[in-house]
């Protein structure tokens, strides 16, 4: 455990000073650029206040301030949003974590999921504490996103109709196919449906294996959305997909062009 120690008066007005600048993280950079110093000499400043327990070291380069009521340095992250956006722009929050901010899901996740262009070597990884999955996706599906206000910073977040297209392009991204499907139904009874939106968000992704779940889900769940319904039909590619790549899918309907669980087609 490491524990807080105390400051001479000119290192804590210079903390004072990178506290009050800072939006919730502190970078070398950013502090540099605040106490106009070199970046070697700022990242020397950074270390030592975390070495004393003042900020909370993230990655190489990178803090979080440690609340003045913590009697220890070693704490968990305040607002992971704010450092995933950090680490990973350009990104943005997906997935399950979307679903919940937008509360088509009362399932609580531990892991923060992360849609990012980079191209991260882990797929998951943790960062003080909190559990991060990582999606990488190309610059062009950068789209159909929310900016949010987390403290000073606004973060990008899948909006509900993208959050749902994530999920039928790759269930796991709603925690399975049951959970996904689940999150599926609250949005269609939910005002922030869309599905004219869903099916220019799915031309826009271009995964035809999208409207074969789509419309097979909406024939399930919304057999009134016939409309919709043939919009898919219209958009099926050759070839036929699973409803979910990580089950065993026996059963081939065909008007889908999906393979299904088995237990699915009995439903």
């Amino acid at each position: 455990m490491k524990t807080l120690t105390g400051l001479g008066k000119a290192d804590r007005e210079r903390l004072s000073a990178v506290l009050r600048a800072s939006k919730g993280t502190i970078s070398v950079p950013e502090t540099a650029d605040i106490l106009d110093m070199p970046n070697s000499g700022a990242a020397k400043l950074l270390a030592r206040w975390a070495t004393k327990g003042w900020l909370s070291r993230v990655r190489r380069g990178l803090y979080v301030p440690v609340p003045l009521e913590s009697r220890t340095a070693d704490i968990p992250l305040e607002d992971p949003w704010l450092v995933a956006d950090w680490i990973y722009s350009p990104c943005y929050i997906g997935g399950w974590s979307a679903a919940e901010y937008w509360d088509l899901t009362e399932q609580i996740f531990r892991t923060v999921v992360v849609m990012t262009t980079q191209r991260p070597r882990k797929r998951k990884t943790e960062i003080n504490g909190t559990d991060f999955l990582l999606r990488s996706i190309a610059d062009e599906a950068m789209f159909g996103l929310k900016a949010v206000w987390r403290g000073q910073v606004k973060v990008n977040v899948s909006d509900p109709t993208r959050t749902i297209l994530d999920m039928l392009n790759d269930p796991q991204l709603g925690g399975g196919l049951r959970s996904a499907v689940d999150m599926f139904r609250n949005y269609l009874n939910s005002e922030k449906k869309d599905l004219k939106l869903l099916i220019d968000y799915g031309e826009q992704l271009g995964n035809g294996a999208v409207f074969k779940r789509l419309g097979y889900l909406l024939e399930k769940y919304a057999g009134n959305e016939q409309a919709l319904m043939d919009m898919c039909r219209e958009r099926l590619t050759t070839g036929n997909a699973r409803l979910d790549p990580a089950l065993n899918s026996p059963k081939l309907i065909t008007r889908w062009r999906l393979w299904v669980p088995e237990r699915w087609a009995e439903d």
